[in-house]
């Protein structure tokens, strides 16, 4: 019986082996096939060359001719935009502003690492504390701008709390270019603290945990798990919201726009770029700065990537 089991065995392998293979599936399906993440793919694609790459190229054209915003003709002026720009250093004078929020996103992504590493661990209340410093983020820039406008007025809600703390102060907020710089590159800190507070959250978050509890059984203490696990582990996050952050410094819009209207000297280039489309109806002059402007977005990008590549990261 034993025998005839075997032999059986062995007949049926010896078929499967000379049974002939699945034959392929028809052209028709294999080309269907290969084309269905492409149709997936289409409505986000189309949507993407209509409202980005199609205004970019139109913005590209219009920058080499006089176009005022209105009339239907258009002159053909070469580089003549360009030349302006460059024989006008004082439109350049402007980047002088991004100063100020480029020191203010440094403070704003240490202080983003700092509370992101704290509420990492176990402390008391910390969902509160992380919708708090969130929450900023979720605001409308509009609505932001015309609170602290308010906020910073001349005996305002600011004078009035330094005033209950005995602080006496007569100081315009808005008033001087130092000040009233000062007073909008603190916004932005307000602001988006919580971008870059979730960013660190979500990167130390992926570090194994079995790291930490071997740290702790060597001995390490907070500083040590951050300096040894959680400063290279975030490296890659690190390195893009400084990215965030120097393209950010550069094309400030929105609050300086809303609160000061880019007076007192806290004129951006992007202001004085939609000042010259829309006041003075230099809108082919106004495509060059803009083309200007992403283009040295692009250059910092890459020197700061070359500066500071993204090496792999393996902690485990």
């Amino acid at each position: 019986m034993t025998g005839t089991t075997e032999t059986s065995s062995v007949k049926a392998a010896a078929g499967a082996a000379t049974a002939p293979a699945p034959a392929p599936a028809p052209r028709p399906a294999r080309l269907w096939r290969g084309a269905t993440p492409w149709l997936f793919l289409l409505a986000p694609l189309a949507l993407l060359i209509v409202f980005t790459y199609a205004p970019i190229a139109n913005m590209i054209a219009y920058s080499f001719t006089d176009w005022d915003g209105v009339s239907p003709e258009l002159r053909w002026t070469g580089a003549g935009n360009y030349a302006e720009l460059f024989t006008r250093p004082e439109l350049f004078e402007v980047f002088w502003v991004s100063g100020y929020y480029l020191a203010a996103s440094v403070v704003q992504i240490v202080a983003a690492l700092y509370f992101a590493t704290i509420l990492s661990f176990n402390v008391r209340f910390r969902n509160f504390f992380k919708g708090v410093l969130f929450f900023p983020y979720l605001i409308n820039g509009v609505a932001i701008g015309f609170v602290f406008l308010y906020f910073f007025q001349d005996g305002g809600t600011l004078d009035s709390v330094l005033g209950l703390l005995g602080v006496q102060t007569d100081r315009a907020w808005l008033g001087t270019p130092a000040s009233a710089n000062t007073s909008l590159a603190a916004v932005s800190v307000w602001r988006y603290l919580g971008l870059n507070f979730v960013l660190f959250l979500g990167a130390i978050q992926s570090i194994p945990g079995e790291l930490y509890e071997a740290a702790e059984l060597d001995g390490a203490n907070r500083w040590h798990q951050f300096r040894h696990i959680i400063a290279p582990g975030i490296k890659p996050v690190l390195s893009l919201t400084v990215i965030l952050s120097i393209s950010g410094s550069l094309s400030v819009f929105e609050i300086p726009y809303i609160m000061t209207g880019g007076a007192t000297g806290t004129e951006t280039f992007v202001i004085q770029t939609v000042k010259l489309a829309f006041q003075f109806n230099k809108t082919g002059l106004a495509s060059a700065a803009a083309i200007v402007l992403l283009l040295i977005v692009l250059a910092v990008t890459w020197v700061q990537r070359r500066l500071a590549p993204d090496d792999k990261v393996d902690l485990v």
